[in-house]
This record gives structure tokens, sequence and C-alpha cells, in this order.
């Protein structure tokens, strides 16, 4: 195996590998979610609080560790109720397919594109607000299913990776194009 593929050989497989666990098994999906999020708290925290002590300003010190102060609690909580955070981080996802969804339905209409595309807009619009409003009626379930659906989409991306790699065997000659019969033209040097 050639060594300038191999980190993308082996992140397709660990992406394959994450979304099976993701599907199989949703409960600890969206657990290590929950732990991601802590993580990315407690780090802001710190992030915070080196860039308090780097600046002149006493207004802006204590802003900063202001703020490093709710992240450690946003991560203190996240830790100590997982549940709560998962509900929390579903309804916030909610919110943001309702907001998302809506601008693109008003920018349908609002668009000077064709039929076409401003269809494809409002269609994906309607879409982001269904989500929106499922996730909203049953946060409890909508944590499972983005897992899930999660576990769908690394399966997928793990997929095409692996096979964008195997396709690159040959760079002169994409293999889709062998495959179906076509000679590439030769390019001027």
């Amino acid at each position: 195996m050639n060594t300038s593929r191999s980190p993308l050989v082996w992140r397709g497989i660990l992406a394959v590998v994450i979304g099976v666990v993701a599907v199989v098994w949703p409960g600890i999906t969206v657990g290590a979610f929950v732990i991601l999020f802590a993580f990315y708290a407690f780090m802001a925290a710190v992030m915070e609080a080196i860039a308090a002590f780097r600046t002149r300003s006493a207004g802006h010190v204590l802003a900063r560790l202001l703020l490093a102060g709710l992240d450690v609690v946003a991560g203190a909580v996240a830790l100590t109720w997982p549940g709560i955070t998962a509900y929390a981080l579903v309804v916030v996802i909610a919110a943001w397919a309702l907001v998302t969804g809506f601008a693109a339905v008003i920018l349908a209409f609002r668009a000077g594109k064709t039929a076409s595309e401003r269809s494809l807009l409002a269609l994906a619009g309607l879409v982001s607000i269904a989500l929106g409003v499922v996730l909203a009626i049953r946060p409890d379930v909508g944590a499972v299913t983005l897992a899930q659906v999660y576990g769908l989409f690394s399966i997928v991306s793990g997929i095409s990776t692996l096979v964008m790699i195997a396709n690159l065997r040959h760079p002169e000659r994409p293999r889709y194009l062998t495959d179906a019969g076509v000679t590439p033209r030769p390019t001027a040097v």
C-alpha cells in the first residue's frame, strides 16, 4: 500500500467502524457526543483563561474569565447530567433546523434564480422544518435517531473514501473510465 494513501485508508476504515457502532449502539453514541461536548467545553475554558491573561485590559480579563467559568460549568453539567445535556443538544439542533428551514423557504421565494433552483431550495427548507418539528416534538427519540443518521453518514463517507482510494491506483487513467470502456485523451506536456 502506498504510504501517502494509508492515512486515507485508515480514515475510511475508522469512519465505517464508527458508523457501525453508531447504528448498532445509538445510546452509546449519544453518550459519546455528550462526553465530547464536555471535553470541548473544558478545552474552551482553558483557551479563554489563557486568552484572559494575555490581554491588557481589565475588562477583557474579567469577561474572558467569566466565559471560562461558564465553559467549566457547561462541561460539568454535561458530565453530571448527560441525559439533560443530550436533550438540550437535540433541542438546539431542532431550533437550528427550524430557523434554517424557514430561511431557505423565504429565500426560495426571493431568489431570482430558475424555478427548479427555487423549488429545490424550498424543498430543502421544508425538509429542514420537518426535521426541526419532529426533533422538537420527540427529543428523546430524536437523540437516538440523530446518532443513527450520523452512523449511516459515517458508513457512507468511509466507504466512499475507500472507493476513492481504490480508484487512485492508476492516477493516469481513472478506474471508472476504464470500466466504462472510455479511453481518456492524452494531455499535452
